[in-house]
Order: C-alpha cells, then sequence, then structure tokens
C-alpha cells in the first residue's frame, strides 16, 4: 500500500496510553488528507509498552515500530523516525495525545507551501509552572535562533522528510527543529491546535529539561549553525 504521510510516535513507558493511541491514530487513519502510516520509535521502555505495541502492528497494517537496545532520549527517537520514514511527508506526536491527531489535517493543508509546519498550543492545559517554564525556555530560544516561533516545544509537526532527513540531530535538537530547517533555507509556519491534559502515564520532563537544559542546547546550536553545510546542486552530468 502506498502512503503518503508517516506519523512518528515516541515511546517510553507509555503502556497506559497505548491503547488510546491505537484508537485514535485508527480513527484518524480513516479522515486523514494524506494515505497515512504510523512508526512507533520505542525509546527503551521498561515496562509493557513493547508488547503491546507488537500486538497493535499485527492487527493493523498501517501501523510499524522500531524499537532501541536501550533508552538514548526523545531527540534519538525523533531522529530514528526521521531515518526509517519512507513517505514524502512525516509527522511527529506524543504518545500521551495531548494534541489531537484530527489537527495533522490542519498542517497539512500548508504543508505545500511550506517545508514544516508546527503546531501552537492554544489554552494549554498544563500546570502553572510548566506553561511558565515553556515561555521562559521559548523566549530564549527565539533569542537565539531569532526563528520566530512561540512554541517549538508543541509535539504536533509536519515535516518534509527530504528536509527532515538532512537535520544532523543532537541530543536535545527536537526543540529546534524549525530553526534547522531555516538553516537549510526552508520555509515554516505555525499553526494554533488543540490541547488536552495529560490522561494516564507521567511527564518525562522535569523543571531542567524544560529551561535550564534547553538554554544549554542554545550553544550547541549556535555552534551547529556556524558550522553547517548547505548547498544545492545545479545539474549532474
Amino acid at each position: 500500500m502506498m502512503y503518503e504521510f508517516t506519523i512518528i510516535v515516541p515511546v517510553y513507558n507509555e503502556e497506559d496510553n497505548l491503547e488510546r493511541v491505537e484508537k485514535e491514530l485508527l480513527a484518524y487513519t480513516k479522515i486523514a488528507t494524506r494515505k497515512t502510516a504510523i512508526l512507533f520509535v520505542n525509546d527503551g521502555s521498561s515496562d509493557k509498552s513493547q508488547e503491546l505495541i507488537e500486538a497493535i502492528c499485527q492487527r493493523n497494517d498501517a501501523f510499524s515500530y522500531v524499537l532501541f537496545k536501550e533508552n538514548r532520549g526523545l531527540s534519538a527517537a525523533i531522529k530514528a523516525g526521521f531515518d526509517h520514514v519512507e513517505t514524502e511527508l512525516l509527522g511527529y506526536i506524543d504518545s500521551d495525545l495531548q494534541t489531537a491527531p484530527e489537527d495533522f489535517n490542519l498542517l497539512l493543508e500548508h504543508i505545500g507551501d511550506y517545508d514544516l509546519v508546527t503546531g501552537v498550543r492554544a489554552d494549554r492545559k498544563d500546570s502553572f509552572v510548566k506553561n511558565m517554564s515553556s515561555k521562559i525556555a521559548n523566549g530564549i530560544r527565539r533569542a537565539f535562533t531569532h526563528d520566530g516561533m512561540d512554541d517549538t516545544g508543541c509535539p504536533l509537526k509536519v515535516i518534509k522528510t527530504d528536509y527532515a532527513k538532512r537535520i544532523p540531530m543532537f541530543r536535545g535538537l527536537h526543540r529546534f527543529l524549525p530553526a534547522m530547517i531555516m538553516l537549510q533555507h526552508g520555509k515554516v509556519l505555525q499553526i494554533p491546535v488543540r490541547h488536552f491534559p495529560r490522561i494516564a502515564g507521567k511527564a518525562k520532563f522535569g523543571l531542567w529539561n524544560r529551561l535550564l537544559g534547553p538554554l544549554m542546547d542554545c550553544f550547541a546550536y549556535l555552534w551547529m549553525k556556524k558550522k553547517y553545510i548547505n548547498y544545492e546542486v545545479k545539474e549532474k552530468g
């Protein structure tokens, strides 16, 4: 079956969420504006996530998975997704489903004219501390990258796959995806999307991950920006 769009779903100890992930993503594939496949990337879960993922993939042709030998972090999981996707377009959503798969259709409306379209979480359903730390981290990141993005932590994105595969990922770089597309002279856009409270499982990021970690990553980004190699082939003979 020829798919046009693959949704990457990083998973780390999300056994309580995976039944709902299957239900909602399967429902989305029936209304998606592009023929859609789902790729789980299991980041070395220590619970029953892999057992559930394998069962999901066995009963749904559109679902497949990659399993890490050990936990390597969210950026590594996203990078593995980029490496294994074969469709023209790819998307990304967190397995906690605090964003709605249906909103991928909003992003896909614009991907023809842009190379990355990212969601902006409207009316966020997170704690005060989480919201404030994210706002501060986004402000710091914008000051370093000038990417103009209000919410790069939003776990709902659509990217043209050839751009995604050229991103030289490092730990923490998932927060800089729009900036890395812009380094390739790509065009980026942000679209408001819905946001929901986490129903099950536990958040994987604390204050360090949301605030101090991203500040350190900004310096890594500046180094990469200075060293980044970008070229376009005019012709081949």
